[in-house]
């Protein structure tokens, strides 16, 4: 099948400027306004970690302490890009003061320096997940909405992307939660992805998923419109910003449904649990034990309630610069048109594909950079309103 990208607005390498290039340690490495990465500071961070590391009962919390070591792995892998990529400038800008009338070095000095762009493009990306929470794991919780069968069999194809989408950026998953449909598919699937800036990544995918096809499901195979809601949460650890008071939720134990042998059907594994002040209902059953769905569960608890607060600042945010908040944040992401063609849509950016099958086997990345360059973009134009 053949894939047809086009994006609303062309991103140009920001790398259309004269050598000499100045190095990126002579100041902090800025791509575009309200865009930048401190070299000094990411490495003063990297030391306090490290520092932080070899004291005594560092490791007696387990969870934080693996916090802080990943912590220090990205901050050491955006280093070593940014001072790989402070080099390779340098190098050029050498060869450039050697050139003078040499016009295959010059070819040549073109073409590296189109291919460090590219790069330092794709670095750009990097730049804006520097929000709360978006270097944390990400939850997932895909929900089929409108469209009966349909829509429980669209819910069960998006968490097959997703899980796709993980695999291949090296992610790692873990299903914790996963509600089949009486006929086909599923009600609902909570899926966690762990690895560096997965929230950050995957935040733009929260929103209403929208399946136009020739329904498998309806003897006249006609033409069904189905929709899932897809929600995106950070993972935070107790120790962070979220506090949940033992007399503020109920939780439930119950037993599981669906597939999963004797075990799961025989025994009260699954967990639901409720949070009083917000009126939130989590639930967890994969796991075999009750105690590994009650972590599960709490875990999505504290991701929700983390959603919240975000949801809550940016609408408070809005209304003192006096934007208008539409009702249903978050809706109308995206539509896969089956059927009488084949386009998937970003209704946001307004990105299209006609390779809607590599999409739906994972390939969304260009869909995700679209959304990110759109948000800095607008960072970017809000930065010179301020000025």
């Amino acid at each position: 099948m053949s894939s047809v990208t086009r994006h609303p607005k062309e991103h140009h390498p920001p790398w259309n400027r004269p050598f000499p290039i100045p190095s990126l340690e002579s100041a902090s490495a800025s791509i575009r306004l309200g865009c930048v990465f401190d070299l000094a500071e990411k490495r003063r961070q990297i030391g306090e970690l490290e520092a932080l590391s070899v004291e005594p009962g560092f490791w007696d919390s387990p969870q934080k302490a693996q916090r802080a070591m990943q912590k220090i792995t990205v901050l050491r892998s955006a280093v070593d890009d940014w001072e790989r990529m402070d080099q390779q400038v340098s190098d050029l800008a050498e060869l450039h003061a050697l050139s003078d009338d040499d016009d295959d070095m010059q070819a040549e000095i073109r073409q590296q320096t189109t291919v460090l762009g590219d790069q330092l493009d794709a670095m750009e990306i990097q730049l804006l997940l520097s929000n709360d929470y978006d270097d944390h794991n990400a939850l997932l919780a895909i929900h089929a909405t409108t469209g009966g069968v349909d829509a429980q069999d669209w819910a069960e194809m998006l968490s097959r992307m997703y899980l796709r989408w993980a695999e291949r950026r090296g992610f790692g998953t873990q299903v914790l939660d996963w509600t089949v449909g009486e006929e086909a598919g599923i009600k609902s699937a909570t899926i966690e992805i762990r690895g560096a800036f997965a929230y950050g990544y995957a935040k733009g995918e929260a929103g209403t998923h929208r399946l136009v096809r020739l329904s498998p499901f309806d003897s006249a195979h006609r033409r069904h419109t189905a929709f899932a809601r897809v929600e995106v949460l950070p993972e935070v650890e107790e120790d962070d910003s979220v506090e949940i008071r033992d007399d503020d939720i109920r939780i439930d134990a119950y037993r599981a449904s669906g597939a999963g042998g004797q075990h799961v059907n025989k025994t009260s594994s699954a967990i639901r649990i409720t949070h009083f002040p917000t009126g939130i209902v989590v639930t967890c059953q994969d796991e075999r034990s009750q105690l590994q769905n009650r972590e599960s569960a709490m875990k999505i608890l504290r991701g929700k309630l983390v959603e919240l607060k975000i949801r809550e600042r940016e609408a408070e945010r809005s209304r003192i610069k006096g934007e208008h908040v539409s009702e249903g944040w978050g809706n109308r992401t995206r539509s896969y048109v089956l059927q009488p063609y084949t386009m998937v849509t970003d209704h946001r950016t307004d990105y299209s594909t006609s390779n809607i099958q590599a999409v739906l086997d994972g390939e969304i990345d260009p869909l995700i950079d679209s959304y990110l360059h759109q948000q800095l973009e607008q960072q970017t134009e809000q930065t010179v309103g301020e000025d």
